[in-house]
């Protein structure tokens, strides 16, 4: 009885379906590599075709259907063709220096370009409909009429001087385990924010895009995001108004 009672648990477990291989694993990560280093085109489009286009197509629609990031008036073949054109304009800003994985990056980009689309679309929905239902008056109104501030300070400096004084600001304050990992991926988001956000509208952050960002990073919560992002953002507003009266 004993016997067979083993034999079936071994017939079970034999019958097991072995987990199906990982579509971007380390040959796809070595391919990206070998991609980064080739000195010719030729070379290019043969690691390309061989290795990496059937990868990168599959993450960018695992990425379109898991987040459901459709776009108004444009197919899934329309959107899956325009986020694969547009993150091979940024393969070559993948640093393999830095120890990261191109899985990692390569999603990232995707999905903020995405987002950064749907944003910049339901932008230009609004601001059609926003500019039909106002009349002539109310445009002409003095008090309607929004006057840029030509003194603000350029987001590109802001960031700059953030990221140096950030870096020391995790070595030298007694951060908690959560505001030390948030700390070194908003080092490592905005060291890299003109690749990553590039789809975004004018280069202004949205919130739930870089949300999305610092949780993969992370591993942390959204609440718990929030909790230790208190003290990483009155540096950032103490160094904004620093500039700005400089």
């Amino acid at each position: 009885m004993t016997l067979s009672g083993s034999t079936d648990i071994e017939v079970k477990r034999k019958g097991r379906k072995p987990k199906a291989d990982n579509y971007f694993d380390v040959r796809e990560e070595v391919a990206v590599r070998l991609f980064l280093s080739a000195t010719t085109s030729e070379e290019k489009n043969k690691i390309y075709n061989k290795s990496l286009r059937k990868p990168l197509d599959k993450m960018i629609s695992s990425i379109i259907r898991r987040y459901k990031l459709y776009r108004k008036d444009m197919d899934f073949i329309e959107i899956h063709a325009d986020t694969h054109s547009f993150l091979m304009t940024k393969i070559d800003k993948f640093k393999p220096s830095k120890e990261k994985k191109a899985y990692s990056y390569f999603g990232t980009i995707c999905k903020n370009y995405l987002m950064g689309q749907i944003i910049k679309d339901q932008k230009e929905i609004n601001r059609k409909v926003s500019y039909e239902d106002m009349s002539e008056s109310i445009e002409e109104r003095p008090d309607m009429i929004y006057h840029i501030d030509e003194e603000e300070v350029d987001t590109t400096l802001i960031i700059y001087q953030y990221l140096k004084e950030l870096k020391d600001f995790i070595e030298n304050e007694n951060l908690n385990d959560n505001e030390r990992k948030l700390g070194y991926a908003l080092i490592d988001l905005f060291d890299n924010y003109e690749s990553i956000f590039s789809g975004a509208d004018n280069n202004k952050f949205n919130k739930n895009v870089i949300l999305l960002s610092l949780r993969e990073m992370t591993n942390l919560s959204t609440k718990e995001i929030r909790s230790s992002m208190k003290r990483f953002k009155k540096l950032y507003i103490l160094i904004q108004s620093k500039m700005k009266t400089d």
